[in-house]
């Protein structure tokens, strides 16, 4: 049963990394932009950690964004201090035409991975800055934190800050 679950685990993470290669390959193609964005946030995941970490976001258009990012979720389950290493993709959209507050909100479907689980998610973004998710982890067999099992419900509010902003 291990072995099954380490060779779906390696397909996804080849799943992964051929989309981010094929989001580079489209962004050369179609000239995306792309924007740098740190986050900072909190997730739930049978315990509370806080979150910190870095985003690409790629967009031709503002219908349809990508996102991919890597974090660090900081916690302390069963009194232990722990730290767990982030990786995400989401794909945020919104195909209202208008200039309104219809347009102020998007969709949001993603993944991300730890080395404890994985999880599937949906959500909503308001502005592309502040996120709302909810998903479902799947935890890797025998990787526990401090004894504490990472598999259920999984509850994210992220607060996103684009560093094109701050650029000259």
């Amino acid at each position: 049963m291990k072995n099954i679950f380490i060779n779906k685990t390696k397909i996804i993470l080849l799943v992964l990394v051929s989309v981010l290669f094929g989001l580079f390959y489209t962004k050369a193609q179609n000239k995306m932009t792309t924007h740098p964005m740190v986050f900072v946030g909190y997730n739930y995941q049978n315990v509370s950690f806080g979150e910190v970490g870095g985003r690409l976001l790629f967009l031709k258009k503002d219908n349809v964004m990508y996102r991919l990012g890597a974090s660090a979720m900081l916690g302390s389950p069963n009194g232990k201090f722990a730290v767990i290493p982030k990786l995400q993709g989401d794909i945020l959209f919104n195909f209202q035409e208008d200039k309104t507050l219809n347009h102020s909100y998007y969709g949001l479907i993603g993944v991300e991975t730890t080395n404890k689980y994985f999880a599937p998610k949906v959500g909503l973004s308001f502005f592309g800055i502040l996120d709302f998710t909810v998903g479902y982890a799947f935890q890797i067999p025998n990787q526990a934190v401090n004894d504490k099992s990472l598999k259920g419900v999984n509850i994210e509010v992220n607060l996103n800050v684009p560093l094109s902003v701050y650029q000259k």
